[in-house]
């Protein structure tokens, strides 16, 4: 991620959006969690992984603040297999897409020309404008697939 974009990166981080935050302990806890995770993770499981750190956030706490870190583009967020909501402090900074683990939630960022392509098109024959899409492909990672042949999963 580039530098100057994290939710810790001034007192006042002003978002995309045109929004300022307050910068809490609570959310700097909640960006420092995420910086370290390289999967998505649920609000329920960053809960899990901020009491075990001994940080003190209420649940409706985290789902706050990752909303609000989601609508301000500092972090991606996606339905999983399950259709629970989950987040991630992506690298790519630009649009792009996810391939997702249905198992162990590994991703890998994607870009797709030709869905983008696809999209403007269809968009174009119906005649909408301004429009927005989210493609996320879901599957088995090579470790999940090889612990499937070997039967252990």
């Amino acid at each position: 991620m580039p530098s100057g974009t994290k939710a810790d990166a001034s007192p006042s981080n002003a978002a995309s959006g045109g929004r300022e935050q307050r910068v809490t302990k609570q959310r700097l806890a909640v960006s420092a969690a995420l910086d370290e995770l390289d999967d998505f993770v649920s609000t329920q499981e960053l809960y899990r992984i901020l009491q075990n750190q001994g940080v003190s956030v209420s649940l409706a706490t985290a789902y706050r603040i990752l909303q609000s870190l989601a609508e301000d583009g500092l972090v991606d967020v996606l339905r999983n297999g399950e259709g629970e909501a989950v987040y991630r402090r992506c690298a790519v900074t630009g649009h792009h897409h996810h391939l997702l683990c249905r198992n162990c939630g590994k991703a890998v960022e994607v870009e797709a020309p030709a869905v983008e392509t696809w999209a403007a098109r269809i968009a174009q024959e119906h005649g909408y404008t301004e429009v927005a899409h989210t493609v996320e492909i879901f599957g088995l990672c090579p470790d999940c697939t090889a612990l499937r042949a070997a039967g252990k999963l």
